[in-house]
């Protein structure tokens, strides 16, 4: 049992310092992509912009992405995120979900809301909004 509870702690000690690094090299790209942002809202949407995602941390317990949703983003296509996930929002924002039945859910979040997904979660992402989303994604492995 004791093993187990330090196994634990170590491994929420490792969640959170890889969060605390994800979110101290997220607060300078924010203020970039606020620039970017402003440059955004006076040009034309691009329905093809591609979304971005970044590994910023990862050990054997947990995968950190960085993942930005650009303005008039067409949609991620469908995929399966194999691993349960939490979701930090990094900028307020809408994002559209759709599941592989064609289900639609649009989703209205604020900045520090955080949500969850079990494994094997399909879905496509679209980001309707006028202003790029950021989300931190940390996968448990």
């Amino acid at each position: 049992m004791a093993r187990s509870t330090r196994t634990f702690a170590a491994g929420v000690l490792a969640g959170s310092v890889g969060m605390a690094a994800a979110l101290a090299v997220g607060s300078s790209a924010l203020q970039a992509m606020r620039g970017a942002a402003l440059t955004q809202a006076a040009a034309p949407k691009a329905a093809t912009t591609k979304y971005s995602t970044q590994v910023v941390f990862e050990n054997e317990r947990v995968r950190v992405k960085d993942v930005t949703f650009p303005v008039g983003v067409a949609d991620t296509g469908m995929h399966t995120h194999d691993l349960a996930h939490v979701g930090v929002i990094l900028t307020e924002g809408t994002l559209l979900f759709t599941d592989p039945d064609g289900k639609k859910e649009t989703a209205t979040f604020s900045s520090g809301s955080v949500g969850f997904r079990g494994p094997k979660a399909t879905h496509m992402v679209a980001n309707p909004g006028t202003s790029p989303m950021r989300v931190i994604e940390v996968e448990l492995k």
